[in-house]
C-alpha cells in the first residue's frame, strides 16, 4: 500500500474513521476509533494517558453459493508522555498487510479443506467384452 501523502493516515478517513483501500486487486475497508465513547478524547485518571487509536482493516470476497471469506488485521497506536496519539499512515500499511496474510491463510486453509472433502474419483470402469463372432455358415 503506498499512503497517499495528502492525506494524515495515508487515505481519505470519513467521519466516523472509515476508509476503503484497494489493495492486490481486493477492496480492504479500514476503520479508525479509540475506546471512548465518543466524547471528546480526555487523559483517563488512572493511567495519566490519552486512549490509544485502533485501527482495524477487513477484506471480504463473496463467492457463489453464499460463500464469504474474510481476513482482519489490527494496528494499535499508544499514545506517550501524556499526549495523544497521532495519525501514522504506517499502522494503516500494517493493518492492510495483516489483514491481506489473514485472508491469504483462510483462502489457503479452506481449500486444503475443500480438496480433504471431495469425492474420491471412482475407478474407472472397464470395456464390456465384445461378443463372440457367430461361427460361420457351412
Amino acid at each position: 500500500m503506498t499512503p497517499d501523502p495528502n492525506h494524515p493516515w495515508g487515505l481519505a478517513i470519513d467521519y466516523a474513521g472509515r476508509g476503503t483501500v484497494t489493495e492486490n486487486g481486493h477492496a480492504v475497508a479500514v476503520r479508525l476509533y479509540d475506546n471512548t465513547f465518543g466524547g471528546p478524547l480526555e487523559i483517563d485518571p488512572v493511567t495519566g494517558e490519552y486512549p490509544a487509536v485502533y485501527v482495524s482493516a477487513q477484506v471480504n470476497e463473496n463467492g457463489p453459493n453464499g460463500a464469504s471469506l474474510r481476513g482482519y488485521g489490527t494496528a494499535v497506536i499508544q499514545p506517550v508522555a501524556g499526549k495523544q496519539a497521532v495519525p501514522d499512515p504506517e499502522a494503516v500499511r500494517s493493518a492492510v498487510a495483516a489483514a491481506l496474510a489473514d485472508f491469504e491463510a483462510r483462502r489457503a486453509a479452506y481449500a486444503e479443506l475443500c480438496a480433504a472433502w471431495a469425492p474420491a474419483t471412482p475407478p474407472p470402469t472397464p470395456d464390456p467384452e465384445p461378443a463372440p463372432a457367430p461361427e460361420p455358415a457351412p
